[in-house]
């Protein structure tokens, strides 16, 4: 059960604990969909994200909150209905400079086998 636990932090992280933490909140495929979601239409609901993605809704809405919590979208709240958008732009940036280098380096990545599953 050790690998469902949350990523945990060293009392005092170094930044290399931080930058390993960040793209832990990236290594997800459905994370990822949402985040190019919200690029692709620049702002969705938890509800249009859970119809385009075609996972239940507390999966995505759990998605949502770490890429929340984690400061990679913010929403907006129209009465009863919570809107989520990039919260930086950069984010999307380094997302497209990871496709190039897997343009180049994609059969490795594909055939390593020393990445844990998450």
């Amino acid at each position: 059960m050790a690998e469902l636990a949350p990523f945990r932090l060293p009392d005092a992280p170094a930044r290399g604990d931080l930058v390993a933490k960040y793209f832990r909140a990236l290594g997800d495929p459905t994370r990822l969909r949402i985040l190019e979601l919200l690029q692709a239409e620049g702002e969705l609901s938890a509800g249009a994200l859970t119809r385009r993605l075609g996972h239940a809704q507390p999966k995505v809405s759990n998605h949502l909150a770490c890429l929340r919590w984690c400061g990679f979208v913010t929403t907006r709240r129209e009465h009863r209905v919570i809107y989520y958008r990039l919260a930086d732009q950069r984010v999307m940036t380094m997302l497209e400079l990871a496709q190039g280098l897997l343009d180049d380096h994609g059969d490795h990545v594909a055939a390593c086998c020393r990445i844990p599953e998450a």
